[in-house]
């Protein structure tokens, strides 16, 4: 059930990173309150995880699956560059979550 709350968790990352770039600084009230309130659930949500996946092993897997999340956001609503350096690195992040789950 943990990794369950951990890539919930994760995917409240990437909606609150992208609410955060469309509350234009915090002066657009929707996307402002959607940003903090799925910042709330991801940090609730990660603690809960932690309780017992090791701290080594659930905040990088949080923050990655956040990282390459925003980076498909970013391609797909965005309009953001693929670049074939963009996508090693995406590749090189997903690979490093693997591997960290598998060690786990």
């Amino acid at each position: 059930m943990a990794w369950l709350y951990l890539t919930l968790a994760g995917v409240l990352e990437i909606v609150w990173a992208y609410a955060m770039k469309q509350s234009a600084g915090f002066t657009r009230l929707v996307p402002s309150l959607i940003t903090l309130i799925t910042m709330a659930g991801s940090f609730w949500l990660l603690a809960i995880a932690m309780r017992t996946i090791p701290l080594g092993t659930a905040y990088p897997i949080w923050t990655g699956i956040g990282a390459v999340g925003t980076f498909l956001i970013g391609i797909i609503l965005l309009g953001e560059a693929m670049t074939p350096l963009r996508l090693v690195a995406a590749v090189l992040l997903v690979s490093g979550l693997i591997l960290l789950k598998i060690a786990s």
